[in-house]
């Protein structure tokens, strides 16, 4: 997908108009539109911008990745990284036992 299609999805999910998303870029609407139909690119500082504005990583944004980070799990992800070993794998093991939890529960309902 490309950025343009990236943005418009991100602004859409995140509820906001081209000309809201531009007066937080001290820019002007039609710029977000040229962004949006991949008319023109963003500098790297802009849409660094973007993606903190909208929530989303800045890979995700200009397709370096289709896993889609919302600020919130990118900050979860930096305390785990700063954990000892020990306390990592604690987390980890949480983590793991929760997500087989949830494929059975989901297994389960499917199954009835």
């Amino acid at each position: 997908m490309s950025f343009g299609k990236r943005l418009l999805e991100a602004r859409k999910k995140k509820g906001i108009s081209q000309e809201e998303l531009a007066e937080k870029l001290n820019t002007k609407g039609p710029v977000i539109g040229r962004y949006e139909r991949d008319e023109m690119k963003p500098s790297i500082e802009a849409a660094a911008k973007i993606a903190d504005i909208l929530d989303v990583s800045l890979d995700w944004l200009v397709g370096h990745t289709d896993l889609e980070l919302d600020k919130s799990m990118i900050q979860r992800i930096q305390e785990v990284s700063k954990m000892q070993p020990k306390e990592r794998e604690h987390v980890f093991a949480m983590l793991d036992a929760f997500i087989a939890t949830t494929k059975f529960q989901g297994y389960l309902a499917v199954n009835k």
